[in-house]
């Protein structure tokens, strides 16, 4: 019975798995087709969908395109002059805030991990708040005080809130309890100072939750849409993330390709750190 239980169980999550992937699997290969291809897919399938009630009209999708192509490919990358300036306006957007906010948040969550002081608890707690609030509560605060700043349509507008972020500060904060803290007394008796304790040997044991961190960071920022539509007013400054919303429905061949282009960058990064961000939040979890 237990042989056939975890068949069972094997079957159900292959096929959730197969549900999940397909919009990723269109995705890929609609890239690959020309727009007229792609235009008569989806007319038969709506034609299909109408005539049999919805029925088996799932099955009408092409997977395999007739005519393997990289014309949209070239489009996006060589004649979208547009898609490779947003592409590089993400970059210059994400990348500050993923190395600023890996840096903040490991000096304050050391601080609060590994040193006792008074009403550290309390604004520990207060950084708990913050992270729980959606985006949208300190929204109008945020903006009164970039515009007072002078920071408004600049890309610090988006870097200086991404980099102080809440989350980061948690997530670390949770991994450093788990060092034991053997490591920091025995480390005190032989004279190192609470910095040389920080990078020798808090850090080296934090690469699992720092790599963790960057990762979700990555993503997180990357997929960014809100902050860019509020704080920038120049169309040209916006990320890739608002593009990808705005590609003509005419062209459907350059938005599956748009969108796999879009997708690399953190896929990669996944895949790199993949086990990594296991470790990271695994480790995060437990508690000294």
């Amino acid at each position: 019975m237990n042989g056939i239980k975890k068949i069972l169980i094997s079957l159900l999550l292959i096929i959730l798995a197969l549900i999940i992937l397909l919009p990723l699997l269109l995705t890929i290969t609609n890239s690959f087709m020309e727009d007229v291809e792609i235009m008569e897919n989806y007319n038969a399938y709506e034609e299909e969908s109408f005539q049999n009630d919805n029925r088996n009209s799932f099955f009408s999708l092409k997977l395999i395109p007739d005519a393997v192509t990289l014309k949209q490919y070239y489009r996006v990358l060589v004649e979208k002059s547009k898609f490779l300036r947003m592409f590089w306006n993400s970059v210059f957007i994400v990348f500050p805030i993923v190395t600023g906010q890996v840096i903040i948040s490991s000096m304050a969550a050391f601080v609060f991990a590994k040193l006792k002081f008074k009403g550290r608890d309390i604004l520990f707690f207060m950084y708990i708040v913050v992270m729980m609030m959606p985006f949208q509560v300190t929204l109008v605060p945020n903006y009164i005080i970039l515009d007072k700043l002078g920071l408004i349509n600049k890309y610090l507008s988006i870097i200086y809130p991404g980099v102080f972020g809440a989350f980061g500060v948690f997530l670390l904060r949770q991994f450093m309890l788990s060092i034991p803290k053997e490591y920091i007394e025995a480390a005190k008796v032989d004279g190192c100072s609470l910095i040389h304790i920080f990078f020798k040997i808090v850090l080296p044991l934090s690469k699992g939750g720092i790599a963790s961190l960057a990762i979700l960071a990555l993503i997180d920022n990357w997929n960014m849409v809100e902050q860019p539509l509020i704080f920038l007013k120049e169309v040209d400054r916006y990320p890739l993330s608002i593009y990808l919303s705005r590609v003509n429905s005419g062209e459907l061949g350059i938005a599956f390709a748009a969108g796999i282009v879009y997708m690399l960058p953190v896929l990669f990064m996944f895949l790199y750190g993949e086990n990594y961000l296991v470790e990271g939040i695994s480790h995060s979890a437990i508690k000294r």
